[in-house]
C-alpha cells in the first residue's frame, strides 16, 4: 500500500482484508472437515496431494460446498472475488502445515476452482446485470491464442537509491509509479527478478450450433485464461466455463488524431475460473456422451426395445425426412453416415478413417438441400454450410491477428464438427484454392494450419456429406460425371458414395409426388408423421454412435473380398478399376449398418446390403457414357475404355515407327487406328492431338509424327 493512499481507502482495504481473514476460517474448516460418502476427508486429502502432483490449484464441488453452507454457497455467485481470495488464504493456511516449504513456493500461484457450478447462463443472458458475477457458460471454442507471460506485479528500482516500487495487476492494465516514493526521482527500470509473472491466453467462447435461434447471429465473448488454465482448451472443443464477468474500457481514436480518448462505453469479458468439458475433450478416448443429446435410462429402454422390432430398419429410413417423397436409398446411405464407422487406430501410430462420406450430384429441385439441413438436425453433432460463402479458413482453420496484436487460432466449420457431421451445400460453387483444403480433412482426418509462426494440426474427425448441381443446369447423361460435375477427380475419389439424383417424368412416380406435396400442404402434422418420434430417432443414432462397436465376422470379409477381387479381375473386359480405397469404403459402410442396428458383429446381410449401395452408385455415377457398362473408372478421370484406347493408339504407333523408331505418316496411321473399329476419322485425330499435348508423341514435320 503506498503512503499516498488517501485514508479512507485504507480503511475500506483494511476492512476488506479483515472480512476477507474472517471468510478464511470458516472456509478453513470446511476444507479440513468435509467427507465423502466414503468418509474420506475429500478437500484435506486434495490439498495433501498438491505437492506430489506438482499442482496449484484445488477444484470445489460447489454441490458440496452448498450442502456445507447454503448462505456462503450464495455469496460465492455475487462476491466472487472476496470468495476465492477467502478460499486462497484457507488453502495456502492448510498447505502451509503440510508442506510449508512447498507453499511458500507457490504462494502466489494457488487457486481455488469451482466445478459442477450450478449457476449457469447462455451467452446470450450476459448483460450488464451480471457484472462482477460467477457465471456457468457453456460454449464452444471458435478461437484461441498462443500463451503469453504476463506481469501480475510489476517491481520497478530506482535509479537513484535502488529502492522498489510496485504496480499491480488491475484488470489487464498495469500503472507505472510516478515517482520513487523514497527519494521522488522519476528516472525508474523495470526489475524482472523482483517482479511476478503468470501465464496468460484469450480464448474467443461462442454459442453451441444447436443453441442458435433461426436466423440469429451467434453471441459470442472474450476470455482470459490465466495460471494453469492456459492451453486446456482448444478450438473445436465444447466446454462449459465458470468465470466472473469483467468489463472494459473501449478506446476511439480522435478524428484526424492518432491519439485515443476513453469513452463511457465497456464491453464484456469473461475471467476464466475452470474449465469442464462437455462430453469430453475433442481427441478424448473416453467420451461416452453426446453433447446436446442426453439419453436417460428411460430413453435407453425404449431404443433397445425398437432395436429388437424386425422392421426396425425400414423404420429407421423412412422417419428420415418423411417430408421427401422417395430417394430411400440416398436416405439409408445418410443415415449409415452419421452413425459411421469406427476410427481403428494401429500400433505404428496411424489410424484408420471410420467416418463416411457421400456426394449428391442432381438437377436443381430433388430435395437434396432438404435433406442435408435434416441431416445435420438430427446428427447428435451436425453443422450445415453452404458453398457459396465458405473460404478456406471458414471450413478449416486459419490464424488471424487479434486487435490486441496477439497470433489467434480460429477454427472452421470442420474443426468444430470434430466427431459429427459437416453439410456442405453447394459444394460445386466453393472456389478451387478454398475447396483444395478439404483433401486432407476427408482423408487424413486433420487439418493443418501454418502462419504468423503458429504451426498446428487439428483434429477434423468428421463425417463429409455434400451436395452439387451439375455444370450446365441439368445433369447431362452422355456425359461422364466428371464431365458434368465442376470437382477435382482427386477430392471426387476421396466420397465413399456418389449418387447423381435426376428429375426424368415418369407418370406414376409425378403423381406420387405431387399428391405427397399437396398432401403436405393440406395437413402438415399427419402428412409428414414419422415412424419413429424426431427426438427418439435422435437420441437412437446417439446411442448407436457413441456405445456399438461391432466386429467383422468371417463370412462378411469373404463376401467383401470376393466382390473387390472380381472388381479387380484384369483378365475380365468388364474389369472396374477399383481401389484399396474403395475397398475400406464397403468396410465402414457393412460397420455403420450393423451399428445402426444396434449388433455387436458385422453379420453376411450387413456386408450385402454395402455392396448393393455400391452397386446402386455405380449404375448412376459409374456408367462408362462411351460403352454403357458400369466402370468406377469414371469417377477416377478415366474410364476403363479410354484406357484401353489410349493402349491401343500407343501400340499401334509403335508397331508403324518400328526398332528403328522411324516416322510415323498421319494417314496411315489414322487409317490403321479406324481398322481397329474403336476409332472413327475424328476420334483418331483428336487423341493424336491429346497424345501431342501430353508430350506422347511430336511432329517433326509436317503430316509426320515421332515418340517423344
Amino acid at each position: 500500500m503506498s503512503n499516498t493512499d488517501p485514508p479512507n481507502q485504507s480503511n475500506m482495504q483494511e476492512q476488506e482484508q479483515q472480512t476477507i481473514s474472517a471468510l478464511s476460517n470458516e472456509l478453513e474448516v470446511f476444507l479440513r472437515s468435509f467427507k465423502d460418502r466414503d468418509g474420506n476427508y475429500k478437500y484435506f486429502d486434495k490439498i495433501n496431494n498438491m505437492m506430489a502432483t506438482s499442482s496449484t490449484s484445488i477444484t470445489i464441488d460447489y454441490i458440496d460446498f452448498d450442502s456445507f453452507s447454503p448462505l456462503l454457497a450464495k455469496d460465492i455467485t455475487h462476491n466472487p472475488d472476496e470468495m476465492l481470495s477467502a478460499f486462497n488464504e484457507a488453502v495456502i493456511s492448510v498447505l502451509l502445515e503440510i508442506h510449508p516449504d512447498y507453499t511458500n513456493e507457490i504462494r502466489e500461484h494457488i487457486r481455488v476452482r469451482i466445478g459442477n457450478y450450478a449457476v449457469q447462463k447462455g451467452l446470450r443472458d450476459i448483460n450488464a446485470d451480471v457484472i462482477n458475477k460467477l457465471l456457468g457458460v457453456s460454449g464452444m471454442v471458435v478461437r484461441s491464442s498462443e500463451v503469453k507471460p504476463l506481469g501480475k506485479r510489476i517491481a520497478y528500482r530506482c535509479l537513484n537509491c535502488n529502492q522498489i516500487s510496485f504496480s499491480q495487476l488491475k484488470g489487464l492494465s498495469l500503472k507505472k509509479p510516478q515517482r520513487c516514493l523514497n527519494c521522488s526521482e522519476k528516472e525508474m527500470e523495470m526489475d524482472v527478478e523482483s517482479s511476478l509473472f503468470i501465464d496468460f491466453q484469450l480464448v474467443r467462447l461462442q454459442e453451441l450450433p444447436e443453441d442458435l435461434p433461426a436466423g440469429q447471429l451467434p453471441h459470442y465473448i472474450e476470455v482470459t485464461i490465466l495460471g494453469d488454465l492456459v492451453d486446456q482448451c482448444r478450438p473445436g472443443d465444447r466446454i462449459m466455463l465458470t468465470g466472473i464477468i469483467r468489463i472494459d474500457q473501449e478506446a476511439s481514436f480522435v478524428s484526424g488524431n492518432s491519439t485515443t480518448q476513453r469513452t463511457s462505453l465497456f464491453r464484456l469479458r469473461m475471467e476464466g475460473n475452470n474449465i469442464e468439458y462437455l462430453g469430453g475433450r475433442a481427441g478424448d478416448k473416453k467420451t461416452r456422451s453426446i453433447e446436446r443429446i442426453s439419453i436417460s435410462a428411460e430413453d435407453e429402454r425404449q431404443i433397445l426395445i425398437l432395436s429388437k422390432k424386425p422392421d426396425i430398419y425400414d423404420k429407421l429410413v423412412s422417419s428420415f425426412a418423411p417430408h421427401i417423397y422417395g430417394h430411400e436409398v440416398i436416405k439409408e446411405s445418410i443415415l449409415l453416415l452419421i452413425v459411421g464407422s469406427i476410427t481403428k487406430k494401429l500400433d505404428d501410430g496411424s489410424t484408420r478413417r471410420g467416418d463416411i462420406n457421400v456426394l449428391l450430384v442432381g438437377d436443381p429441385g430433388t430435395a437434396k438441400s432438404e435433406m442435408l439441413k435434416f441431416a445435420a438436425k438430427i446428427a447428435p453433432r451436425g453443422l450445415y454450410t453452404s458453398g457459396r460463402g465458405s473460404t478456406a479458413a471458414g471450413l478449416t482453420a486459419a490464424v488471424v491477428r487479434d486487435k490486441s496484436g496477439i497470433m489467434m487460432l480460429e477454427a472452421g466449420a470442420v474443426v468444430l464438427g470434430d466427431q459429427g457431421l459437416v453439410c456442405i451445400d453447394e459444394f460445386d460453387k466453393i472456389k478451387a484454392e478454398d475447396r483444395s483444403a478439404l483433401h486432407e480433412v476427408m482423408e487424413q482426418q486433420t487439418c493443418s494450419v501454418a502462419k504468423g509462426g503458429i504451426v498446428a494440426t487439428l483434429n477434423a474427425r468428421t463425417s463429409i456429406l455434400s451436395a452439387a448441381n451439375p455444370m450446365y443446369g441439368k445433369y447431362d447423361p452422355y456425359k461422364n460425371i466428371t464431365e458434368n460435375v465442376n470437382l477435382p477427380i482427386p477430392l471426387l475419389t476421396r466420397f465413399d458414395l456418389v449418387y447423381v439424383i435426376r428429375d426424368l417424368p415418369e407418370k406414376e412416380k409425378d403423381s406420387k409426388i405431387a399428391s405427397h406435396i399437396l398432401e403436405i400442404h393440406k395437413d402438415v402434422q399427419k402428412s409428414s408423421q414419422a415412424a419413429i418420434n424426431i427426438d427418439l430417432f435422435s437420441k437412437y443414432l446417439a446411442f448407436a454412435k457413441q456405445i456399438v462397436e461391432p466386429e467383422l465376422t468371417r463370412e462378411a470379409i469373404n463376401i467383401i473380398r470376393d466382390y473387390y477381387m472380381k472388381m479387380r479381375n484384369v483378365d475380365s473386359d468388364s474389369m472396374i478399376t477399383v481401389t484399396p480405397r474403395q475397398l475400406e469404403g464397403l468396410v465402414r459402410l457393412a460397420t455403420a449398418r450393423a451399428r445402426l442396428l444396434l449388433k455387436d458383429k458385422v453379420e453376411r446381410e450387413d456386408a450385402e446390403r454395402s455392396l448393393f449401395l455400391v452397386q446402386r452408385m455405380l449404375e448412376t455415377a459409374g456408367v462408362d457414357v462411351n460403352t454403357g457398362k458400369v466402370d468406377l473408372g469414371v469417377l477416377h478421370g478415366k474410364p476403363f475404355s479410354e484406357i484401353s484406347k489410349l493402349k491401343l493408339f500407343m501400340e499401334i504407333f509403335s508397331s508403324l515407327s518400328g526398332e528403328e523408331k522411324n516416322d510415323v505418316e498421319e494417314n496411315v496411321f489414322i487409317g490403321e487406328l479406324v481398322k481397329t473399329g474403336k476409332f472413327s476419322d475424328s476420334d483418331a485425330k483428336l487423341h493424336i492431338k491429346k497424345a501431342m499435348n501430353d508430350g506422347q508423341i511430336y511432329e517433326r514435320k509436317a503430316g509426320f509424327y515421332s515418340k517423344a
